[in-house]
């Protein structure tokens, strides 16, 4: 008798250590986890005009190769630089965390940095 109630303590300690890490786990992988890049990205007309307020002076303008049109779902050439949304922009509108941007024939672009495919692009 004694022995099955040690198993059964045992294995009720184990359950509850279990499922508290599953918890723990849990909770802190949803705050921290940000929102991965897509090829799409719909932002409100506000935060249009506050990315372009606050990344238009932060890159480089360049010229686009020949052919290349800046529309949602292109790829942007490897010949354009595409740089990291800074953090002043990312506070502003959260939305852009995990995108690059370029400014390309006066246009901004949002950047899905693991395809280069364009996610937004905003004109002033």
């Amino acid at each position: 008798m004694k022995k099955r109630t040690s198993i059964a303590l045992a294995a009720a300690v184990l359950l509850c250590g279990v499922t508290a890490a599953a918890a723990a786990g849990m909770s802190s992988s949803h705050s921290t986890m940000a929102k991965p890049a897509s090829d799409t990205l719909n932002l409100t007309s506000t935060q249009r005009e506050t990315a372009w307020n606050d990344l238009r002076s932060e890159a480089a303008k360049q010229e686009a190769p020949s052919g290349f049109e800046a529309t949602v779902g292109s790829v942007v050439p490897i010949t354009l630089k595409i740089e990291p949304v800074p953090s002043k922009a990312v506070s502003a509108v959260p939305a852009l965390r995990p995108y690059d941007f370029a400014i390309v024939q006066g246009k901004l672009l949002i950047v899905n940095p693991s395809d280069r495919k364009i996610a937004e692009v905003i004109t002033g």
